[in-house]
């Protein structure tokens, strides 16, 4: 039997396959090796076209619809700065990296993963808002974040890989990772329960986190050596959302 979209089961379902996006990318290294650059190029940037066709086609819209322009603001406020402070202290912590190369290499993949893993419970957080707000929108946003998950998972394997860790180690290391955006998604939602009358500020957190991500992250990096390739994937993920949003209820 189908699950209700609307079902905290349905919930579940969509963010641990969004997370476990990431573990699909550390088997792609694992077993196939890094894929050519242009292909991330591709997947960030189309990752960040989705999301931004998401946050601006839906949450924004949904969010106003509220007619509370302080949690409207708050709530993107709030969601820029935590996933400001997450990027903030993973760079922090890539600075104090030591020399040694396979040191350098092993504890690279491990800050990475950690940063993910923080990245991952807003994001989890953003699932539930769509969820719970309308439809089908917490589908879609499971989606933008799932291709984005995808390259964080291969960046985590690469460089453990190359320090000679063992592969069901590293496997272990990006299921682990995979837990954190239910987790996030369970969080968000008890959230939601306990202060139902501010949904407006919880869609708003998952648009203001998802914007930072796209501007701060995914654009940016996807465009560093292959921008055209990046253009093409950024312009196919927004109209990608933008046939799904009018082709299907959500």
């Amino acid at each position: 039997m189908l699950l209700d979209f609307q079902s905290p089961l349905y919930l579940l379902y969509i963010s641990t396959i969004a997370g476990l996006a990431t573990t699909a990318g550390c088997l792609i290294v694992l077993f196939l090796g890094d894929p050519p650059d242009w292909i991330l190029a591709v997947l960030l940037s189309a990752a960040g076209g989705v999301m931004f066709a998401v946050v601006a086609f839906d949450l924004l819209p949904l969010a106003a619809s509220f007619k509370q322009p302080g949690l409207l603001l708050g709530g993107i406020l709030a969601g820029m700065i935590l996933m400001s402070s997450a990027d903030r202290l993973l760079k922090e912590r890539n600075r104090q990296l030591p020399n040694h190369r396979y040191n350098r290499l092993k504890r690279m993949g491990i800050l990475i993963a950690s940063g993910i893993a923080l990245h991952d419970i807003p994001e989890g957080m953003a699932i539930a808002a769509g969820h719970e707000s309308a439809g089908q929108l917490g589908t879609f946003i499971a989606l933008g974040i799932a291709l984005h998950n995808l390259p964080e998972g291969m960046a985590t394997a690469t460089p453990l890989v190359m320090a000679g860790i063992r592969k069901p180690k590293i496997l272990a290391l990006t299921l682990l990772i995979a837990i954190f955006t239910p987790l996030g998604a369970l969080l968000g939602r008890v959230a939601m329960e306990l202060v139902h009358t501010s949904l407006c500020f919880f869609v708003a957190l998952a648009a203001g986190a998802m914007v930072f991500l796209v501007l701060a992250e995914l654009w940016p990096l996807s465009r560093e050596d292959h921008p055209v390739w990046a253009f093409i994937g950024g312009l196919g993920g927004f109209i990608f959302f933008g046939f799904i949003s009018v082709f299907l209820p959500h």
